[in-house]
């Protein structure tokens, strides 16, 4: 069964293990969950993990730090284009949506920086 192009990685995933083990895909989805929470809940604390016959994923602070300054320019520019008289009202309020999220990613990632291990 090869993966649907319109189909997630993890819905996949879900979907193979839930036919071989013959379980629930709401039961497997809720072991996956868990799983990646857990996961992400041990880089938060580690800046690194180990999943045995995988691998070790590591939180790179350097390049941390490299995608905050784009993220803080982007938001200047942002905030330029929101504030220029000569905006047009539609590229005002795609500006808007996309410092909105600029924003989000600046928080998740100061948290994650800032976070003492």
């Amino acid at each position: 069964m090869d993966k649907p192009l319109s189909m997630s990685v993890k819905d996949y995933i879900v979907r193979k293990l839930a036919v071989k083990m013959m379980i629930s895909e709401k039961t497997i989805e809720t072991v996956v969950n868990h799983q990646f929470q857990s996961a992400n809940e041990a880089m938060d604390l580690n800046n690194s993990i180990e999943i045995s016959g995988f691998g070790k994923l590591f939180f790179n602070v350097n390049k941390a730090n490299k995608k905050m300054e784009k993220l803080n320019a982007k938001k200047l520019a942002m905030e330029r284009i929101i504030n220029d008289v000569n905006t047009s009202e539609q590229k005002r309020k795609s500006s808007i949506v996309t410092l909105d999220k600029t924003l989000v990613q600046i928080n998740q990632l100061k948290l994650r920086t800032t976070h003492e291990h």
